[in-house]
């Protein structure tokens, strides 16, 4: 997944969840934040943050806020792409590629089952499966959690994927880490204990989970190696 006109800007601050104001050639701009998420140990007063231009001159805000620069506790740096766009289209050039199903495998995008929509449809030959995807953001000393706030709707989601297992399908949850340098994924049992319980319930019946890191830069992001899942309570 390939960004077009991209800007560097420093962060000063997050007025609310849609809306940033950072400094861009000298000046203060407005700009629109592609995610809802809590981010806030990411979008931290002086960050090196990177924008896209929209090329839609209707548009009340003339960039949106896709990736952060952060410093790890050893003062390395390194990029947190935080669209929570991306991942669904770089997981979709991923399956295309035949990474987790054949090459012949019939992709579709937000199918209805029950009463969520999942991501992905796959049918290949006479099984057919389904996929969530969930970006993930946050991250502490190279360990990735999910969520980053509190999301019925992502328990919602993994109690339908039971169901779709439970009824013959194939199911699958995919982790997508946006950014390197993790060595281990953990459901954020702190933030949001329902679905950290669902998610272990979800392994138990035969849901598939998935982690993968991503190679970011401030144009691109893809889908590159699994990571480590560690879906017990973490004392």
């Amino acid at each position: 997944m390939k960004y077009r006109h991209i800007r560097t800007a420093e962060f000063i601050e997050r007025p609310n969840r849609f809306i940033a104001k950072v400094m861009i050639d000298g000046h203060i701009e407005t700009v629109h934040v592609k995610n809802t998420g809590r981010c806030s140990e990411i979008l931290r007063k002086g960050a090196k943050v990177y924008l896209e231009e929209s090329e839609n001159p209707m548009r009340k805000t003339r960039y949106d806020l896709v990736s952060v620069v952060k410093k790890r506790n050893d003062g390395s740096l390194f990029l947190i792409n935080i669209d929570s766009q991306i991942p669904n289209n770089a997981v979709d050039e991923w399956l295309r590629k035949g990474e987790l199903f054949g090459s012949d495998a019939l992709i579709r995008r937000e199918y209805t089952y029950g009463s969520s929509r999942f991501d992905f449809i796959i049918e290949e030959k006479e099984k057919t499966s389904f996929l969530e995807v969930k970006g993930v953001t946050l991250e502490y000393d190279g360990i990735a959690f999910f969520p980053d706030a509190p999301t019925e709707r992502g328990v919602k989601h993994i109690r339908e994927l039971i169901k779709a297992r439970m009824d013959g399908y194939g199911a699958y949850i995919m982790f997508v880490i946006q950014m390197k340098g993790i060595h281990e994924f953990r459901p954020n049992e702190s933030t949001h204990k329902a679905f950290a319980e669902a998610l272990r319930e979800a392994e138990r019946s035969g849901v598939r989970l998935l982690a993968y890191d991503c190679i970011v830069t401030p144009e691109s992001m893809r889908v590159d190696k699994p990571i480590k899942i560690r879906t017990e309570q973490v004392l």
